[in-house]
């Protein structure tokens, strides 16, 4: 594994660290996003560890900041928040290409970095996979059933009640968001991952413990996306164990090896 620093970009503002496999690399690079303000090297050192083992399996990556973050600066362009994200990865892109000769790319991104990489594949042609770590789902009747009954196990039954009533009188209250990003409709998110599935990329999906606000079981991915679910090129992976952020090393070592078997799967090296 060779890993080096670049300064890179338009105007040269972005900072990344791309590392390159020792053996011959995968046609397919793997980019990781910011996960929220946090930098380059992900909650807790996540994506050091991932990008290096991913490295150790073949694969090229970068690790990097997007505008504004972290060590990048801005490039003084009139952008919208999402065309910067845009025009970011599309210069990672560029320099993974340049450092690996790879042309097609997964990307990786936890909570707003899954939201990004959503919003990437959308339009990118060489977007040809994506690992969301916390990204879209939907509370569903299935979630609310089990978030109660877990709720009866513990609570006494008025203050259960107060809390139905409670929940009752809010429902046509606006309520809050469920992501701090915010979530789109979810018919749109469909849609997205419809056409993303049809135009032949591979979707990974990881959802922690940390996202029980919103997503509470394995097969609440089918009860949001229905038949979308099981199609090929879906994989669902609850990970109830692991925190928001994978505080714990086990746990960012079991992500790491879900991650690296999917793309070994998915995309040979």
């Amino acid at each position: 594994m060779n890993e080096t620093a670049h300064r890179f970009g338009r105007a040269h503002h972005l900072v990344g660290i791309a590392g390159t496999p020792a053996t011959p690399a995968a046609p397919v690079g793997v980019i990781v996003l910011n996960a929220g303000l946090v930098q380059r090297v992900g909650p807790f050192r996540l994506h050091v560890g991932l990008t290096r083992h991913l490295n150790a399996c073949g694969y090229p990556t970068l690790r990097f900041d997007l505008s504004g973050l972290g060590d990048s600066g801005v490039d003084g362009s009139p952008r919208t928040r999402q065309e910067q994200v845009a025009a970011d990865v599309t210069d990672a892109m560029q320099l993974l290409t340049s450092q690996s000769r790879c042309t097609r790319f997964v990307l990786i991104g936890l909570c707003s970095g899954a939201a990004h990489a959503h919003a990437m594949a959308r339009t990118h042609p060489q977007v040809v996979g994506v690992v969301f770590l916390d990204g879209y789902a939907y509370r569903t009747p299935g979630f609310w059933m089990r978030h109660y009954l877990r709720k009866l196990v513990r609570t006494s039954p008025i203050r259960l009640l107060k809390a139905l009533f409670n929940r009752v009188r809010r429902a046509g209250q606006a309520h809050d968001p469920v992501f701090e990003v915010g979530f789109p409709p979810r018919a749109e998110v469909a849609a997205d991952l419809k056409d993303m599935l049809g135009r032949g990329l591979q979707l990974l999906f990881v959802f922690s413990g940390g996202a029980s606000g919103y997503f509470n079981h394995a097969r609440q991915f089918r009860e949001c996306f229905g038949a979308l679910a099981c199609d090929p090129g879906v994989a669902v992976h609850y990970f109830v164990a692991a925190d928001h952020t994978y505080v714990l090393g086990k746990d960012r070592a079991a992500l790491t090896g879900i991650v690296a078997a999917w793309l070994r799967g998915r995309f040979p090296a």
